[in-house]
């Protein structure tokens, strides 16, 4: 596989709960590269931007609320089958049947607040990244 790229957002619970480190050791000892890298604090309109694909489901104003409720942490990683690979590091959005060793086992509360986001496609990492990253600041 090609070397590419990926997006991944710590959400708030894994700020809030002292998890940055700890999940951060998990990407790079599973052969990813940051090449972008911040604490930010989403905005109401960036949520609902950035979650615009779930704005008719009944989740949406929750979600919103939870990803605005404090910093999180966006990243753009890289690494051959970055996509893919990076999804199963995550595990299932459901915690309880995430595999033994993945993000959301060892860190996530519950299937609304799962720790982590991960792209889902090539298409959608690139678009992710550039909501979050200038060009100037991706290396």
């Amino acid at each position: 596989m090609a070397k590419n790229r990926t997006f991944t957002m710590l959400k708030p619970d894994a700020v809030e709960n002292g998890n940055i480190g700890a999940i951060l050791e998990l990407i790079n000892t599973s052969g990813f590269i940051i090449v972008a890298m911040k604490l930010t604090q989403m905005s109401r309109k960036d949520a609902e931007t950035f979650y615009a694909v779930h704005n008719e489901r009944p989740f949406f104003g929750e979600l919103v609320e939870y990803m605005t409720r404090g910093p999180i942490v966006a990243a753009v990683l890289e690494k051959d089958n970055a996509v893919e690979d990076f999804r199963t590091l995550i595990g299932a959005t459901n915690p309880a049947e995430a595999a033994e060793g993945t993000i959301r086992k060892k860190y996530a509360a519950s299937i609304g607040e799962n720790a982590v986001h991960g792209s889902d496609s090539d298409e959608n990492a690139a678009i992710e990244a550039a909501f979050h990253f200038a060009g100037r600041e991706l290396f």
